[in-house]
């Protein structure tokens, strides 16, 4: 689980070797039995899931950082073709437009399909973020570089020169798109598709997830959650996903924050609990796991075609990156 990782994106699951089949003890034998059958493990915290088939099949995010950095040394470089020899290497690009809080919004509010399971956020902050997280986060993502200048945009940017085409400075012609795009380009030199490269493993993820979410396995554990929330006194809702996207929740501010109201945190935190009492991620998790395992059989040479470019962008990064 890459990108579907739990709310906030916050939770970094870190994904842990594959649990057991069946609960242990008294506390496994409490447990519903869809929620013990083979194969179902045990899953409290976002450490106890195992990896899934097509996380194979993804850049992990230090690839994802290596990836970024191999790009902004290769602009960096392009840049100072042209003259731009104090051309920072993170430039900041986001403050001009809406790109960093587009970017920031949609990592805010994603929650994975099962719900949420850290109880002592939920108790302490509901469906809402941490600000002291939220401002490590923000700190995180924004560049560490100076504002592009006026005169630098051209070139990054590759902003076209009327009817007479692209710009020329210095005596040569900036490349279609600019130093970022060229940067783009030379990492992506040897992939055979880039699209599918991109787009063929998270469209998959998606669909089996929506087929995930419609098995009765995970309709049953949903309908249990659902009425074990609303035996503690709470509204019923179909899915932990849903309950985390009650709008009620996030009336009136932008940041990803929120009132944190009596009913908002006691939700939560039944949320959690059910969650956990039922094993709800752990049956999530056993069905997605046989789903992927069922794609990829059905589809194995375009997974290892992703493969195939993945691994040529990974020897491109490190020739950058030596």
């Amino acid at each position: 689980m890459k990108v579907r990782w739990g709310v906030l994106a916050l939770t970094g699951a870190v994904l842990a070797g594959c649990g057991s089949g069946s609960g242990a003890g008294s506390e496994g034998s409490s447990l519903p039995g869809y929620a013990r059958e083979p194969g179902v493990p045990r899953v409290k915290s976002a450490a106890d899931f195992p990896e899934l088939p097509l996380d194979r099949y993804e850049f992990s995010g230090r690839e994802e950082k290596r990836l970024r950095e191999a790009k902004n040394r290769l602009q960096r470089e392009c840049m100072r073709s042209f003259g731009f020899e104090d051309f920072p290497l993170e430039p900041d690009t986001w403050i001009r437009g809406t790109r960093m809080a587009n970017s920031f919004t949609s990592t805010l509010v994603y929650v994975s399909p099962y719900g949420t399971l850290d109880l002592d956020r939920a108790r302490r902050w509901g469906y809402g973020s941490d600000p002291g997280r939220t401002e490590s986060m923000t700190a995180e993502l924004l560049p560490k570089g100076r504002e592009v200048t006026d005169r630098e945009d051209p070139v990054l940017n590759g902003t076209e020169a009327g009817e007479g085409g692209r710009s020329v400075v210095h005596g040569r012609r900036v490349p279609a798109g600019g130093c970022s795009a060229e940067a783009t380009r030379r990492t992506m030199a040897t992939v055979g598709d880039e699209t599918r490269l991109w787009a063929y493993v998270p469209e998959r993820t998606e669909q089996i997830d929506t087929a995930v979410a419609k098995d009765e396995r995970v309709r049953r554990a949903f309908a249990d959650w659902s009425r074990c929330v609303e035996d503690k006194g709470f509204k019923r809702y179909a899915s932990p996903a849903r309950a985390f996207r009650d709008e009620a929740w996030r009336r009136g501010r932008e940041d990803g924050s929120t009132h944190r109201t009596k009913r908002e945190l006691g939700t939560a935190v039944a949320d959690v609990e059910c969650n956990r009492d039922l094993n709800v991620a752990g049956v999530w998790w056993a069905v997605a796991d046989e789903k992927q395992r069922d794609d990829l059989r059905r589809n194995k040479s375009r997974y290892e075609a992703v493969r195939t470019d993945q691994n040529r962008v990974r020897a491109e990064v490190r020739k950058v990156l030596g």
